[in-house]
């Protein structure tokens, strides 16, 4: 009977050692909000800092997170995944929609090929920092009403 206890006590933790240290990387989580990043990928981002990679959930968040670790993100390599396109491309180089069903309500969209009044990267990053994205309400009804 206590060798019996001692295998399964043995069994249980390295089942608990095994499972616990795989070795997945957490890259289905947000840096930023911590939210599970949707299988589909659209509206996700990265960022390579400090020789360690940080996914998002929504292109607000990296800026957010960016802001946060006083990072530049005309000085680090960032990618976003376009809706156009389905891949990841060099963040600068996205044309973006400001008015998008995105997961955190920013509304920012990343596409390869341009879109009729997309805005530019850094003009992605002036907007969500002023808090001009739409999760303002203010900001929401303005956009929104001009594509009704």
């Amino acid at each position: 009977m206590k060798g019996f206890k001692l295998s399964v006590l043995i069994f249980t933790s390295l089942l608990t050692f095994f499972g616990c240290s795989s070795p997945k990387i957490l890259s289905d989580i947000c840096s930023t909000c911590n939210m599970h990043i949707n299988d589909s990928k659209l509206h996700t981002a990265s960022l390579d800092a400090k020789n360690s990679i940080h996914y998002f959930d929504d292109i607000g968040c990296m800026i957010l997170f960016a802001k946060k670790n006083q990072l530049d993100l005309n000085q680090i390599e960032s990618k976003v995944f376009t809706n156009d396109t389905k891949r990841y491309i060099n963040s600068s180089k996205a044309y973006y929609t400001t008015y998008e069903n995105t997961p955190m309500g920013y509304g920012f969209s990343a596409y390869e090929k341009e879109q009729p009044d997309a805005i530019n990267f850094d003009k992605v990053i002036i907007n969500m920092l002023r808090g001009e994205h739409m999760a303002n309400p203010k900001i929401r009804k303005l956009i929104l009403g001009s594509k009704v």
